[in-house]
């Protein structure tokens, strides 16, 4: 078993890739400045685990800091990248925050590990990278398009950086792993998502419709060419994306010991199959046993009707599948929902 280094471990996919960790048998060392995470958050995941993990409360955009972490844990065989600012619309606002945050702190960390010598990268990638695609659905080999926010930029640079690295490194072995739509809470109501700035994404939107926090659900589009004339978009539980980051972890090591040279390895994770909007709505209503208030509207300058993924390759090659469905994402969602104003008290 190995030694973890986890970059934004208290953050939503962190928090949940951190139990899946421990879980398996790995040692968890987590930097994170709770920036977009709640400390109370990191309490309810030592309780999950039964156990106290390393926690650096540092900014990785200060080198000093990171080389001082890596520095005491040169025994890490594995980092994973989660730390980063993700929000599409703040990135439009605020530009050079995104790169200078989102860039620097990836530089920092990839420095530490040329320096201290640990063997496998794992970055948390996006399907944004992407951007509109053409064909779907998106496989690993499907090009980047146009990015459509600072935020997708970022991540496609930070790609782009990985293999510049790797190329100089070739003791390293890096996965990238592009992820679609995360959702959904860990099942036993202890951690889940509880974001900073106000919700944009479609499940936990519906989550606070269904508390009675908004007043309904609003559809952008009903007549777009899908099977119900709403939107369609590939959602995962998150619990699935812990246990698929494990998995890279693994993978990554075993390439390393092998001296691989298909370096970095690429993988999309999706459910594999698409979900409109509302049968979403309709996946809620038949967990809960209560109608969702929605309307559809006009639909938004800039949305596609379609874009999900095959994960053909993370099958084959990664030793994974998702185990989640779309029923079991809305019910540990609406779970949390319901638990979380008092798990987020200090």
């Amino acid at each position: 078993m190995a030694k973890v280094i986890v970059t934004g471990g208290a953050g939503y996919i962190g928090s949940h890739t951190v139990v899946n960790l421990i879980e398996q048998g790995h040692e968890v060392v987590c930097i994170d400045n709770f920036f977009n995470s709640h400390q109370v958050m990191w309490r309810h995941l030592e309780e999950l685990v039964d156990r106290k993990v390393p926690q650096y409360n540092i900014d990785l955009t200060d080198a000093t800091a990171v080389d001082k972490v890596f520095s005491e844990h040169k025994d890490a065989e594995a980092v994973i990248h989660f730390a980063a600012r993700i929000y599409v619309g703040e990135s439009v606002e605020k530009p050079i925050t995104y790169f200078r945050q989102n860039l620097n702190s990836m530089l920092n960390v990839l420095e530490s590990m040329a320096k201290y010598g640990q063997k496998t990268f794992i970055f948390s990638s996006s399907c944004s990278v992407y951007g509109n695609a053409e064909e779907l659905p998106v496989t690993e080999a499907t090009p980047f398009g146009l990015a459509e926010s600072p935020y997708a930029r970022t991540k496609q640079m930070g790609e782009q950086i990985i293999t510049d690295f790797v190329r100089a490194n070739p003791s390293v072995q890096g996965v990238i792993l592009r992820y679609f739509n995360p959702a959904g809470a860990h099942p036993s109501g202890q951690i889940g998502e509880a974001p900073q700035l106000e919700q944009t994404h479609l499940v936990p939107i519906i989550m606070e419709v269904g508390a009675g926090h908004r007043k309904e659900l609003t559809v952008f589009g009903g007549d777009y060419p899908t099977r119900d004339g709403s939107c369609l978009r590939d959602y995962i539980h998150v619990s699935d994306l812990g246990s698929a980051h494990t998995r890279a972890v693994e993978f990554g090591l075993e390439k390393a010991a092998t001296k691989s040279t298909n370096n970095p390895s690429i993988f999309n994770l999706g459910s594999g199959d698409g979900v409109t909007v509302l049968e979403a709505v309709k996946a809620f209503e038949k967990v809960t046993g209560q109608d969702l208030p929605h309307k559809i509207v006009e639909p938004r300058d800039g949305d596609v009707a379609a874009i999900f993924a095959t994960t053909t390759k993370a099958d084959q090659e990664l030793g994974w599948t998702p185990q989640y469905s779309l029923e079991d994402i809305m019910r540990s969602a609406w779970a949390w929902e319901q638990a979380r104003p008092s798990k987020l008290k200090a």
